[in-house]
């Protein structure tokens, strides 16, 4: 089964984002459980958590088929030590956000060097943060996102992801989501089905599929290796269709959130119709 859906707004209270998420057709959403823009957040309200626990289950939606986001002020690898204590601090209150509404994972992105440090102290500095995170939390998974390489970002490659991961003590508690724009930007063609091929036989050998905790799908409006992110509607961009035909009819890629970020959020209702025939459902 394929779980397809966007990254929808929880302006109001977080209960909105399963209606967002309805309306639009989706069979899985991701959503920001704060504001992502300011480090700190009042807890969530009681009567939230609760409406947005009924919503979930009215509407038939698993844990399994969410995937929240942190904030994008967080730097888990952080070369000053301040600002990296900092980012702990905001990453553990992520999860334990998530505890509390019973969510199953959470989505981050690894973190930058600033270019101050080098990236393999960098990729260290983010599994010692995500080690002290899973140690004062429970149940959540933390589910590393692939970047673009953008400036100094690290985890661009199934490598440095894949250190990340060997680095975590709690194997368990540790994942990925693929976003298909970064990986493309990063150097990964998807553009036909050898490319995916090719690709996702990388990512099988480096990280198995076992590690596979949700996906973005969206398109790349640079080309391939640019280390530029810029997402595109799918099919408007450097990508086209072919990948996502590929994924969605790939039984690798069942039962996991697998997330429109794409840049017009109007066509989000026609773009999971779409993502939905390729999957047969």
């Amino acid at each position: 089964m394929k779980y397809i859906g966007a990254h929808v707004s929880a302006a109001g209270g977080i209960e909105h984002a399963v209606a967002n998420a309805v309306a639009i057709g989706a069979t899985a959403f991701a959503l920001f459980t704060k504001n992502q823009k300011r480090w700190s957040a009042p807890p969530l309200a009681e009567k939230n958590v609760t409406a947005f626990k009924l919503a979930c289950a009215t509407q038939g939606f698993s844990p399994q088929q969410i995937l929240p986001h942190d904030s994008y002020l967080i730097n888990l690898g952080h070369p000053q030590q301040d600002k990296l204590e900092k980012s702990r601090q905001a990453f553990i209150d992520e999860i334990q956000r998530c505890e509390v509404l019973g969510l199953t994972r959470l989505n981050f992105h690894p973190g930058s060097h600033l270019r101050e440090i080098t990236e393999s102290s960098c990729l260290s500095l983010v599994a010692e943060s995500i080690n002290l995170a899973l140690a004062e939390t429970k149940n959540v998974v933390a589910v590393i996102e692939n970047t673009a390489g953008q400036g100094s970002n690290i985890g661009y490659s199934f490598e440095q992801l894949a250190e990340i991961i060997r680095q975590v003590n709690d194997s368990q508690r540790v994942g990925v989501c693929l976003d298909t724009c970064h990986l493309f930007a990063a150097g990964y063609d998807l553009r036909n089905g050898t490319a995916c091929d090719e690709t996702f036989d990388q990512f099988s050998r480096l990280i198995g599929f076992d590690r596979l905790y949700g996906m973005h799908l969206n398109d790349s409006k640079t080309a391939l290796g640019r280390h530029v992110d810029r997402h595109a509607p799918l099919g408007d961009g450097e990508l086209g269709w072919p990948v996502f035909e590929y994924i969605l009819s790939d039984s690798r890629f069942d039962g996991i959130p697998l997330i429109l970020e794409t840049t017009e959020p109007e066509r989000w209702p026609d773009e999971i119709a779409a993502l939905k025939r390729f999957a047969g459902q």
